[in-house]
């Protein structure tokens, strides 16, 4: 494979992280934008030859980085096998539904931590960090919610929740998405905010008090605006959003410590200029932000229904992306949403045409190694080193401790 041939392959991979939009259901599945037909088909001569048979954990915490995926309670009680896989390859959890407000919220005067506290003592008995994640979104909100808050008593129920949430789990958490998805331009607003309950009740400034709440209740965790970012020339008003904002948020000191990128890749290739995506991670890398890939997969239900094109496919889109995300030494870790595609959300929010199973993620649905698999293996074994991030009081449940590149 020669060098000018990469070259081209990456400027024309298309970075497109899809909007998020819709109903979300307690298992955190979200319902997307459509994605868009394929241009040209993966080079059949590319190869996806790995060294080695060391796990993604393993592999990504040999450069500093830190790998894991999504999961819920009810798959790693029910399903040994995929637990036992999920063990193996991970080094960070994070609950997809466990941790949101219509999960803990039963009612607007109780708090219920059972599934939160389960995985939280799951990823520490087996040698992983834990994830938070989310504290505020303008979804996942509990039935109650809309007859109950309004602009009077909204900032009270906020910081309740916030302190309440990451008080109970101070201590035990990498890093929380403080305010999820806080970023919309497709709801028309000059300055491409969300238009929310929590905006509509407290205005533009519930961010900064989310954060600087959740700074208070929990003093070590790191924490992270989490977005959905694109690296397609359409996007460039959603780039600039979010960097207007964090600019903003931390010129007034907001405890802000990290940018989460949602990565719910299009399996296309296009003109988008990648060097734009590249731009917009080092300037959020230049603010002081640490970066974090939050819900990596690749959506391939517009993909060939052969399964062994699509799955090159699938490959080449995790290996280019990833390529060029661990270029930026601010990138900290790498997360998949779902490990295998036994579980995962694109089954049933974005299944294929021609009904075949949707193969988005590293595993197969029989838990076995796919060619994204060894494509993120890759990615991570040719990456340089990164400096990473672990609370002091998480050193003791990670697999790596903070390193100089």
């Amino acid at each position: 494979m020669s060098k000018n041939w990469l070259m081209t392959r990456r400027r024309a991979l298309w970075l497109g992280l899809a909007s998020l939009t819709g109903i979300v259901t307690q298992a955190g599945c979200r319902a997307m934008r459509p994605s868009y037909p394929i241009q040209a088909l993966e080079d059949p001569a590319r190869d996806f030859t790995v060294l080695g048979e060391a796990y993604l954990r393993e592999r990504a915490a040999a450069k500093g980085l830190i790998y894991g995926a999504a999961s819920g309670y009810e798959k790693l009680t029910s399903d040994t096998k995929f637990t036992a896989r999920f063990i193996q390859e991970c080094g960070i959890l994070v609950p997809e539904g466990e941790l949101k407000w219509t999960a803990l919220r039963p009612s607007p005067d109780k708090f219920d931590f059972t599934l939160g506290d389960w995985l939280s003592e799951f990823a520490h008995t087996n040698g992983m960090l834990f994830r938070g994640h989310t504290l505020v979104w303008n979804q996942s909100l509990p039935e109650w919610f809309k007859d109950t808050v309004n602009s009077k008593n909204a900032e009270q129920i906020l910081t309740h929740h916030i302190k309440t949430v990451a008080g109970h789990y101070a201590g035990k958490i990498h890093s929380w998405d403080v305010v999820n998805e806080s970023v919309s331009p497709e709801h028309g607003r000059p300055d491409g905010l969300t238009v929310s309950p929590w905006l509509n009740f407290l205005g533009v400034d519930y961010i900064a008090l989310a954060f600087r709440t959740a700074r208070q209740a929990d003093p070590q965790a790191l924490l992270c605006l989490n977005e959905a970012v694109g690296g397609g020339q359409d996007d460039n008003f959603r780039r600039e959003a979010i960097l207007t904002l964090l600019q903003r948020l931390l010129s007034q000191g907001t405890p802000i410590q990290a940018l989460g990128i949602e990565s719910h890749l299009g399996g296309r290739f296009s003109n988008a200029d990648l060097t734009t995506f590249r731009g917009f991670l080092h300037d959020a890398a230049s603010l002081g932000l640490k970066i974090l890939i939050t819900e990596l997969d690749v959506i391939d239900k517009d993909l060939p229904l052969d399964m062994n094109v699509r799955d090159r496919m699938v490959a080449a889109v995790y290996e280019d992306y990833l390529s060029v995300v661990l270029e930026e030494p601010a990138v900290i870790a790498v997360l998949t949403w779902g490990l295998s595609d036994r579980y995962t959300w694109h089954s049933t929010y974005n299944p294929r045409e021609d009904k075949a199973p949707v193969r988005p993620l590293p595993l197969d649905a029989q838990l076995k190694r796919k060619l994204a698999w060894n494509a993120m293996a890759r990615a991570f074994d040719n990456a340089s080193r990164h400096r990473t991030h672990i609370p002091d009081s998480q050193l003791s449940h990670g697999t790596i401790r903070e390193t100089s590149p």
